[in-house]
């Protein structure tokens, strides 16, 4: 935005450069031709000729107006600059091209680190031991877990998203509705990924080391470095981080009005990601039943 008002003020003073030295080199051959006119008329007079001094003296005066009227011409000329952001408004600040991806990132960051402390902790109470000792199917354990903490990451979405757009007072383009759609995809994939993650840990502390190895490295593929700029190996892994597509998605909405046209390739992404997780972790359940 900057940047476009920037370059609009260069190119009016390399106007404005363009057109003073064209004054100048237009004014220099004026000035030329009448010394030259004048030059003519003398002679003429001192020969005699009076019919060729007069259609002299004619051509002096159309060369003398046309300077005139070029000089009023020039001081008359004056210009303005107008300031159009195809994004955002004057208003706008860096901290807010980057608010839609930091929302998505603390979103997906306390669901995950909520869903997988809380797995971990059944499992080392005994609870979901228990649980498998019965006839219950390890899918529909998982589902259970999936709807229970699932109602927790709606409303922490709410209340996120919410309290993010009154207090900093984002300028939202686009839909809030897609905001909390996108959001909520994200809290949801988070979700499983969390319950899936917390199958490797055997305490609390080392999901906690889980945090800077699977959830901090995404915030740097969701916007916060551009990806394009980064090594071909680089983009590569961006592309496997749902925080990248949710990211995406939540820029698009906020700041250029997307609709869900624009953000569904991404959006069914997020749904691919769940679905997959959600598999793994009714695998992955197989190893704890004991029955």
């Amino acid at each position: 935005m900057k940047t476009l008002v920037t370059v609009t003020k260069k190119q009016r003073a390399a106007l404005e450069s363009q057109q003073a030295a064209l004054k100048k080199l237009t004014a220099a051959q004026t000035q030329a031709t009448v010394t030259k006119l004048k030059t003519a008329i003398a002679q003429a007079q001192a020969r005699g000729d009076q019919a060729t001094a007069e259609k002299l003296q004619k051509q002096l005066k159309q060369a003398t107006a046309t300077t005139s009227s070029s000089t009023q011409s020039a001081k008359a000329t004056s210009y303005t600059t107008k300031s159009h952001y195809i994004y955002g408004s004057s208003d706008s600040t860096f901290f807010e091209s980057f608010l839609p991806a930091f929302l998505g990132f603390f979103v997906f960051f306390f669901v995950f680190l909520i869903s997988g402390v809380s797995l971990l902790n059944e499992r080392t109470t005994g609870t979901l031991s228990r649980l498998l000792a019965t006839p219950i199917r390890r899918s529909e354990i998982i589902m259970g877990y999936l709807i229970g903490y699932g109602g927790f990451a709606i409303i922490q979405t709410v209340l996120t998203v919410v309290f993010t757009i009154t207090v900093f007072k984002i300028h939202l383009v686009g839909s809030i509705w897609l905001v909390f759609l996108t959001n909520l995809l994200l809290a949801l994939v988070a979700l499983t990924l969390g319950i899936f993650i917390s199958t490797f840990a055997n305490s609390e502390f080392q999901m906690i080391q889980f945090i800077p190895l699977i959830v901090v490295p995404q915030i740097f593929f969701a916007g916060l470095v551009p990806v394009d700029g980064m090594a071909s190996w680089l983009q590569a892994i961006a592309h496997i981080m749902p925080l990248y597509y949710g990211a995406n998605a939540l820029t698009a909405v906020v700041t250029k009005g997307a609709g869900l046209g624009d953000i569904g390739v991404n959006l069914l992404i997020l749904v691919g990601f769940m679905a997959v997780l959600t598999m793994l972790n009714i695998v992955g359940m197989k190893r704890y039943r004991k029955v």
